[in-house]
């Protein structure tokens, strides 16, 4: 992606953060020329290489698995916090609008995982990491019924061979546009807006904000 200096985020802790707390992305891969996409939930599993590996499983109707080959290489796109910036929130008088994101942008060569055990830990693993925050979290109780549907998915992991990462988050403003953006995010009722100046007040020079 285009990454000018100032909004590159390179920092491989950050940037898995970023793809854990934001995992339904969206893969991409290119099949006779023309891409082909397809959101899905990722995990992230720390452990495998310095970045990572990224696992997930998709409904096995869709052609995308069949486009894996060890010589073609994937993206998946991971979304971060986004918001529409207003001029009228800076100190300076001369502004135009603009837009506030984070992204992540995973590369690597997705390889299917055929073990039934192992696709089927997977689905608990990702099952459970979602289910955790719940009052009563619901668990698998694994029947023949639900043994048949796994034969519906194709699992994959993919290691990630290289990364980038962007936030772009006013870093080329002056410190007081960039603080009356945050003022503003902050007092938006939108979830989203509110995480966008909590990325921002982080990446403030210290003592501000």
């Amino acid at each position: 992606m285009y990454l000018p200096g100032v909004f590159h985020e390179q920092d491989p802790t950050t940037l898995q953060q970023v793809m854990e707390a934001h995992n339904f992305a969206t893969l991409v891969t290119v099949h006779e020329g023309a891409p082909f996409a397809t959101p899905l939930p990722f995990m992230l599993d720390r452990s495998q290489g310095r970045y990572g590996a990224l696992v997930a499983h998709m409904a096995r109707a869709n052609p995308q698995w069949e486009h894996f080959t060890a010589s073609q290489e994937a993206l998946v796109i991971f979304q971060g916090p986004h918001a529409y910036i207003s001029p009228s929130w800076y100190e300076s008088e001369f502004a135009v609008p603009t837009w506030n994101y984070v992204a992540v942008h995973a590369y690597g060569f997705p390889q299917i995982v055929e073990d039934p055990a192992t696709v089927q830990q997977m689905l608990e693993q990702l099952v459970d990491l979602h289910e955790a925050p719940r009052p009563q979290p619901w668990r698998f109780a694994w029947s023949e019924r639900h043994l048949n549907l796994l034969k519906g998915v194709v699992a994959f992991r993919m290691e990630i061979t290289r990364i980038e990462g962007k936030a772009k988050l006013s870093q080329n403003r002056p410190v007081e546009d960039r603080g009356g953006v945050i003022r503003n995010l902050r007092a938006s009722p939108d979830c989203v807006e509110q995480a966008v100046a909590a990325q921002m007040a982080v990446r403030l020079p210290k003592g501000i904000g």
